[in-house]
């Protein structure tokens, strides 16, 4: 078998893929252009000749107290008197409500609006720096680097205001050495309700009561920590909002009258507890300000005009910035806070005393001068919009500036137009920031493109590539290495510096395009030989070829990738293609005639005709289990439904309850028939896998494998049912035993972990499931067997030529000991072996069940009835694509070799898919379950790698399985074989199956079966990244592009790779069962039988 030529093709082919989407990727995601200036204290914002310092007048208050409760939604926030029966959530702030209405004019409640993405750091960056987030920030949530823009907290530092921190240590990477006092505490365990928020306490109120701070920020992590855990509707909820109400009661004691104090969430939460996304319950949090001084307007009317419905967390910056006396942040695009400001009376040069309109002044400048600046370097703000803000500060400027140098009264129509500019402004930021890089994004779709194409060509023409004599890759990578140091040394000659993107492009293109011009060279010499053979290989590319079900199936998919309803409604969409594509099978075989034993015809009793090779009986027990296995498809697929999750355009949708942990649910019934039904399926799971392994006598050997199957699979299940059960206690239950419960939660999964690397790592080192049992029948005199293949070649060919041999003495001398057992007491064969005939497929399904085991543990437990569903439906699409064939070979539709028909390797591809969703997964960022990162590390991580390993292996095990899997199309009609329906000649006894050991009869098949198998999978998951990339390309304007297209394009991707490196592994699997069985063979045949 050729597996250096097989796994050099794949990488090379992976490689081409991974160019492409990094280059796409590269050019769509780029982050906005940052401009690293920084507002002073000099500069001139309000009208007038002297210059003076702005941050040596008067502010408006001296010192300020931040308090920051994470993911405080802004219904949290509500109170109502009449609500008698309040979820865990309300009213449990009532200081709040007490405030605003008992002390109006020193008090107000705001929703407070947050840009998406809604996860912290992104919050942070936008609440300080008053710059709008791009959709690639999401993905630095968890590795956040110091902020370059200017920000409050390095304005507050400029004008020698004394900054204390503590809380989430998200700000001490954020903000270096910017604080005078900084006490972070770990942020990354969800589960961990009580660390962050208790750290802070014991250091917050001796602060308060000390004279070393000017600016106070506390971060609380409990309330976001808890909605993630347990949701908003626990008890645990209660607890911690209680907590904060407390928290907040006890700082409005404790403060000064020339302190301001700003309580808010940085976002808010589904109702499952989770954000990230722009749903209104994601971005609504609150804002809450007071200060014992008056603060607002007691004039019911302006407040009533200038009363904001929604704040928009931006608009904080510059309200902060001109109460406490310092310059506006350089990039800042939010809006003052009028209400905070007078309306009549203003004074020019008194900070403390700014009127509305004077704030509104000071804000626009400062727009402005941010607007200028930016459109001079990036360019990509449009021309006509640009144009028309310009025109329409000078004519406010001009406005201004006249009511000011006069004695007329300021109409009121120019602080509404000053609040407008600042509004478009921002609008025209928003829509427009999204810097793309079109030569970039040109590049990656060209390359996808050329590189599907390549995959195809290289599926459909497997024999060619394998069969060469010089390696086909020769030429491709030498001129890749050649362009790509051409390209370098253009650059480095022209620019003085080389862009690597541009290498790898350069090199990637001119290699795919030197392997298709070697595969046509080489289809052509193969034509000019072998004539006939070569025009029925190369008719793969006409129109009758291609317009088949299967590639249509496949286009639909690709084509539903460009719609944002298809995308949301994807589970669905998936679910409807692999059920439409699974009842082609027997309708097609019932259109052929081969569903149903043939009528007998006379010129075949004659031997006029060929006549079947199967029996009446066997073409009906092999249509009746296609169509029970159809059956089970079609159930497991229909009950997978009821595992999905919903996504927040799907309005009235509900979530699986079955996503929802254990640890959350309260009724202790529903709690316990959960627990019982993950159980039981891990059980059945467990059990299925055994008995499929016992049935084709793969449990008898003493390997590793079998031993991994006998022992360590069943300890690893014992090991995730002990694990779920510790998970699901409510902490308040069994206190005394709270130290043994934190030390289960923490052995518990990390044993299954080492039980899991362990299986894993046994079953790649022994990977034979075979066992050889050799006597001596009673009465026999036959010597030994001696084999002996024609002199004159090399002992590997020899050692091809006996091993079929081997098989089929191995099968005759079992046969004739069942026969003769009633003529001869005691007779038995001479040679008995067990699992020869699953060698291969045998550690692979094996392999791919302790796999799903511990990607299970990585899930909510009740996702173990969906794990079981996937198995099934696995095991119906194996023997679905068995039974096909089998009926296939009745009139020869079957074509030569072992290849994998198209149909299978889709629906294959499409399971992946359609269990990713059916997993509680969706390709949006809110989806994601974090959890999995905490599953045997309940304290944290000391780096991302880990949690983010974890993480994936989470999102995308579906993909892997499928993945680590695909070989199993290849084995199971062999394993499945009918006695005599296969017309390939094995040996000298074509008239028997072997099963998996024809394989071993043809090494050059074996390798361009699983090459074509192995190319078709990846062709049409890269086909569906390509549709993916051509849809956030052609629709990367569209208003649904950050919110739809761009997070599927990112979970497409990463898809990709998963899949492909798990192919990968799959393959390499099989390959090592290959050199182990070789070596088997070697040693079963003695040198002197040779």
């Amino acid at each position: 078998m050729k597996g250096l030529r097989l796994l050099s093709l794949l990488l090379w082919l992976c490689s081409v893929y991974y160019v492409g989407i990094y280059l796409f990727v590269g050019g769509f995601l780029l982050v906005r252009l940052e401009v690293n200036r920084t507002s002073t204290c000099g500069d001139v914002l309000q009208p007038g000749d002297e210059l003076r310092d702005f941050c040596h007048e008067q502010p408006r208050f001296r010192r300020a107290v931040l308090l920051i409760i994470d993911a405080l939604r802004v219904d949290f926030t509500r109170f109502d008197h009449n609500n008698v029966a309040a979820l865990p959530f309300e009213n449990k702030l009532p200081v709040l409500e007490e405030m605003v209405s008992l002390r109006p004019s020193h008090s107000r409640l705001y929703p407070f609006r947050a840009d998406p993405p809604t996860t912290t750091m992104q919050r942070i960056k936008g609440f300080t720096t008053g710059s709008l987030p791009t959709f690639v920030d999401v993905g630095n949530n968890f590795a956040s680097s110091a902020i370059l823009e200017d920000n409050l907290i390095h304005q507050f530092g400029k004008a020698g205001k004394r900054v204390v921190f503590m809380g989430d240590d998200t700000w001490e990477s954020l903000f270096p050495k910017r604080f005078h006092r900084s006490l972070p505490f770990p942020s990354f365990n969800v589960k961990d309700l009580h660390t962050v928020d208790n750290g802070i306490l014991q250091h917050l109120y001796t602060t308060m009561v000390g004279d070393d701070w000017d600016v106070l920020v506390a971060h609380f992590l409990g309330v976001d920590h808890c909605g993630h855990r347990f949701g908003p509707d626990h008890p645990a909820m209660a607890d911690k909002l209680t907590q904060m109400d407390g928290v907040i009661r006890s700082v409005i004691d404790r403060l000064q009258n020339d302190t301001l104090l700003v309580v808010m969430g940085d976002h808010g939460m589904t109702d499952s507890g989770d954000h990230g996304g722009e749903s209104q319950k994601e971005t609504d949090a609150a804002l809450f300000l007071y200060s014992p001084s008056r603060l607002f307007s007691p004039q019911p009317s302006q407040v009533t005009k200038s009363e904001p419905n929604v704040v928009p967390q931006t608009d904080l910056v510059p309200t902060l910035a001109l109460l406490l006396g310092v310059p506006i942040p350089y990039s800042n695009l939010g809006q003052v806070l009028l209400p905070l400001f007078p309306s009549h009376g203003h004074t020019v040069g008194a900070v403390g005393s700014l009127s509305q309109l004077e704030a509104l002044w000071i804000n626009a400048k400062q727009v402005n001068r941010f607007l200028e600046t930016y459109s001079g370097i990036a360019k990509d703000i449009p021309p006509e919009s640009l144009s028309q803000l310009k025109d329409e500060f000078s004519r406010l400027s001009s406005e201004y500036l006249t009511t000011v140098g006069g004695t007329q009264t300021p109409s009121p129509q120019l602080a509404t137009s000053l609040q407008v500019y600042l509004a478009s402004v921002r609008d025209t930021c928003r829509a427009t920031w999204a810097k793309f890089n079109p030569l970039k994004m040109a590049a990656g779709l060209t390359i996808l493109a050329f590189a599907c194409l390549t995959c195809f060509t290289l599926s459909e023409l497997s024999r060619l590539m394998i069969r060469e004599n010089v390696s086909v890759l020769k030429t491709p990578i030498i001129t890749a290495l050649m362009v790509g140091v051409c390209v370098a040394a253009v650059q480095l000659l022209a620019q003085g510096y080389v862009e690597v993107s541009w290498c790898l492009a350069a090199a990637t293109l001119s290699s795919e395009l030197s392997f298709l011009w070697r595969t046509c060279q080489s289809r052509a010499i193969t034509a000019a030989k072998n004539g006939s053979e070569a025009l029925k290989c190369a008719s793969w590319l006409t129109p009758s070829c291609l317009l088949v079900p299967h590639l249509l199936v496949t286009l639909l998919r690709c084509a539903s990738l460009l719609s944002d309803s298809y995308v949301i409604a994807e589970g669905r969409a998936v679910t409807f293609l692999v059920l439409s594509l699974a009842i082609c099978i027997p309708i097609r075989l019932n259109w052929d005639g081969l569903l149903s034993p043939p009528i007998h015809d006379p010129l075949k009793a004659a031997g006029l005709l060929p006549s079947s090779t199967l029996s009446p009986s066997a073409v009906r027990k092999e249509s009746c289990t296609l169509l029970a296995c159809l059956g089970l498809l079609v159930g497991s697929v229909y009950l997978s439904l009821s595992f999905h999750g919903c996504r927040e355009e799907q309005g009235s949708c509900q979530s699986s309850p079955f996503l929802t942990p254990l640890a959350r649910l309260q009724d202790n019934q529903l709690r316990n028939l959960h627990y019982v039904l993950s159980v039981c399926s891990l059980g059945l799971w467990t059990y299925l896998l055994r008995c499929c392994l016992r049935h084709y006598g793969n449990l008898n050997s003493s390997g590793g494998t079998v031993f991994t199957a006998r022992c360590i699979l069943p300890m690893l299940s014992v090991c995730l049912g002990l694990f779920w059960a510790v998970s699901a206690t409510p902490e308040d239950s069994f206190r005394n035993l709270a130290e043994l419960i934190s030390l289960a939660q923490l052995v518990l999964p990390r044993s299954a972990f080492f039980l899991l690397g362990l299986g894993l790592l046994l079953i790649w080192i022994d990977p034979l499931t075979v066992f050889v049992k050799i006597t001596i029948a009673r009465g026999s005199s036959l010597p030994p067997p001696r084999y002996r293949a024609s002199t004159g070649i090399s002992p590997q060919a020899e050692l091809r030529h006996l091993i079929p041999q081997i098989y089929q003495r191995m099968r005759h001398s079992l046969d004739d000991g069942e026969l003769n057992k009633d003529n001869e007491v005691g007779s038995r064969p001479a040679v008995e072996a067990y699992g020869l005939g699953t060698v291969y497929s045998a550690p692979l399904l094996l392999f791919c069940g302790m796999l799903g085991t511990g990607l299970l543990l990585l899930h909510p437990e009740g996702m173990a009835l969906s794990f079981l569903l996937m198995l099934l439906q696995m095991g119906a699409l194996l023997h679905i694509h068995a039974s096909s064939t089998t009926l296939s070979s009745l009139n020869g539709t079957q074509s030569g070799g072992f290849n994998v028909p198209w149909i299978p390797v889709v629906l294959w591809s499409l399971a992946a898919t359609q269990f990713f969703h059916a997993t509680g997964h969706l390709p949006t960022f809110p989806s994601i379950q974090w959890n999995a990162a905490f599953v045997g590390f309940p304290h944290g991580h000391t780096s991302n790698i880990l949690p983010a390993s974890l993480v994936t292996l989470n999102t995308f095990a579906s993909h892997i399985l499928f993945a680590v899997g695909c070989p199993l199309l290849l084995f199971w009609p062999l394993v499945c074989e009918v006695r005599g329906s296969s017309g390939r000649v094995c040996g000298e006894e074509g008239e028997d199956a072997v099963m998996e050991m024809r394989l071993r009869e043809n090494p050059q098949q074996f390798s361009s079966a699983l090459l074509q198998l192995s190319t078709r999978y990846l062709f049409i998951m890269g086909a569906q990244v390509f549709a993916s990339v051509c849809a956030a390309a052609i629709l990367r304007r569209h208003l649904m592009v950050w919110k739809v297209f761009a997070p599927k394009l990112m979970f497409e991707a990463s898809g990709f790779l998963v899949s492909s490196f798990s192919v990968l592994i799959g393959v390499m699997l099989v390959l090592r069962v290959d050199v182990a069985v070789g070596r088997w063979f070697k040693r079963l045949v003695p040198d002197a039988s040779r």
